[in-house]
């Protein structure tokens, strides 16, 4: 890479650039992410959706997801409805939904399932609402609440206590192809993006050579 076409910023040069020139930039410097939309319900019964792109494996045993908010300086329905009733869902959506998916994160003083015309939809006992549009939802209960000190962030760690997954989505060793189910990504705040798998390949192990578990696309 010729370094004279590349932009070399230092910490200062980043902090000095425009707030939202920066949310930008930090944004999507990370890389592809996972986007779901998170389904709570208030202690009222009122069913709160929002897209959420700071999603992360936790563990699998027990299985655990965590979500990272911002700070909770302001109201936020999703972080206060998952508090006052420890259930949530997160929900893959696929590109069909992505406008509505994305809407949810204006300011609504109503349902955003109503103001997106997206569809609740509940399982059984679990209190949350799912998005019926969604491939793949998965059902979790609030485990505990971690406060990143360096800047007032909250990591919301959740249970796994059910997933709705199609059963063609998912392999005899377990791996789950969000491909198959259409699932969308993203980077940054405000660009989707579908996917095309490269290759699955072994777990990799010293003086081993990976082997290939699923083909490799032409180029």
């Amino acid at each position: 890479m010729n370094s004279a076409n590349v932009s070399h910023l230092k910490a200062e040069d980043i902090l000095s650039m425009e707030s939202l020139v920066r949310r930008n930039f930090v944004n999507s410097l990370t890389g592809f992410k996972s986007v779901t939309l998170i389904g709570s319900r208030s202690l009222e019964r009122v069913n709160n959706l929002a897209v959420f792109s700071q999603v992360i494996h936790v563990g699998a045993t027990p299985p655990l997801i965590g979500v990272l908010f911002r700070p909770h300086t302001v109201s936020r329905h999703t972080f206060e409805n998952i508090l006052a009733t420890g259930s949530f869902t997160l929900n893959h959506f696929t590109e069909k939904t992505v406008p509505q998916a994305h809407q949810t994160s204006a300011r609504y003083g109503e349902s955003e399932f109503e103001a997106t015309g997206l569809t609740p939809e509940f399982n059984g006992s679990f209190s949350s609402p799912y998005v019926k549009e969604a491939t793949i939802k998965i059902g979790l209960e609030l485990v505990e609440v971690q406060t990143i000190k360096a800047n007032g962030t909250e990591l919301v760690i959740g249970a796994i206590k059910e997933t709705l997954v199609p059963d063609s989505c998912i392999g005899s060793d377990g791996f789950v192809d969000l491909e198959a189910a259409q699932v969308v990504t993203c980077s940054g705040l405000d660009s989707y993006h579908s996917t095309n798998k490269i290759a699955r390949l072994t777990y990799a192990k010293p003086g081993k050579t990976p082997q290939l578990i699923d083909k490799i696309l032409s180029h």
